[in-house]
């Protein structure tokens, strides 16, 4: 109940940011659709045998990070969470298997663009940096940046001039170290938004910078950070699915979204993980 409310409260946080910023996520590339089913769209040029790769191999390379809760591990090891099971269900809509890559975020695009992965889906901001460097599927999740702070410091971290004097740990890579930037913050780049929360815990740093979706998933109680807290938001944005420059995977990956958001699948692996809240229309 406590991470329902959670959730809510930040989702609530987001809507109140500026209309502006949303105008900046992407609409999506490569939407030409076929009017059958997710493997009958068109491909395009480019990466246009990326379909014809994975069917021959037999699988679905998939970049991603421990990101609760869209991409993370189960007792047993499996990958679990929003993210992972639609990528799993995706692959298996193209009549592959799914394999999950773990990567450094920072080097997303030379992975994608080396081969190494097919994609990748791990609650990725649809920055202009991000287009730039791939092709991606239409926004299907709305979250936003926030600032972590030990719950019994909240009250002195309301605004963003108050954090001036702060030290801030921030995923490399990431929309969070780009809004440490934007605001003229002092911050340590670390490996994930995990590794960042956990120098906040540690008291190595004052605070963090994460996506409204973890902090929902981690922070707070009932979860793994009790003690830590949300305080300002910094950013409106949308998530999307990164592949190579002119894959003809993007626009079978639009296809199914429609698809899984019309049958039921988005919405009930969205509430199995408590992000239904932020899940974007894709009718």
């Amino acid at each position: 109940m406590f991470r329902k409310k959670l959730i809510a409260g930040i989702m609530a946080l987001t809507l109140c940011f500026s209309m502006g910023a949303c105008g900046k996520a992407a609409s999506g590339s490569g939407d030409t659709q076929a009017a059958g089913g997710a493997t009958e769209a068109a491909p395009v040029e480019g990466a246009d045998a990326d379909y014809a790769k994975i069917r021959e191999k037999g699988k679905l390379v998939v970049g991603i990070t421990d990101f609760e809760p869209m991409d993370y591990k189960d007792e047993s090891g499996k990958w679990i969470g929003f993210d992972a099971e639609m990528a799993e269900a995706f692959a298996h809509s193209l009549d592959v298997e799914v394999e999950f890559v773990e990567i450094e975020w920072d080097n997303k695009a030379l992975e994608l663009s080396s081969g190494a992965i097919d994609c990748v889906w791990n609650g990725m901001t649809l920055t202009d940096e991000v287009k730039s460097a791939m092709d991606c599927s239409k926004p299907y999740c709305n979250n936003a940046q926030i600032v972590i702070v030990p719950s019994d410091k909240a009250d002195q971290y309301q605004t963003v001039e108050s954090l001036k004097d702060l030290k801030f740990a921030v995923e490399a890579g990431s929309a969070g170290e780009a809004e440490a930037k934007n605001n003229g913050l002092n911050y340590t780049p670390v490996q994930s938004q995990a590794n960042a929360l956990m120098e906040v815990a540690a008291g190595t740093s004052d605070a963090a910078i994460i996506d409204s979706l973890m902090a929902a998933a981690m922070v707070g109680e009932g979860t793994s950070y009790e003690n830590l807290t949300y305080t300002v938001g910094l950013n409106n944005e949308e998530y999307g699915v990164g592949f190579r420059k002119g894959s003809d995977l993007v626009p079978l990956l639009n296809k199914y979204f429609q698809v899984a958001d019309t049958d039921g699948t988005m919405k009930a692996i969205a509430e199995k993980y408590g992000v239904q809240a932020a899940i974007i229309d894709q009718k």
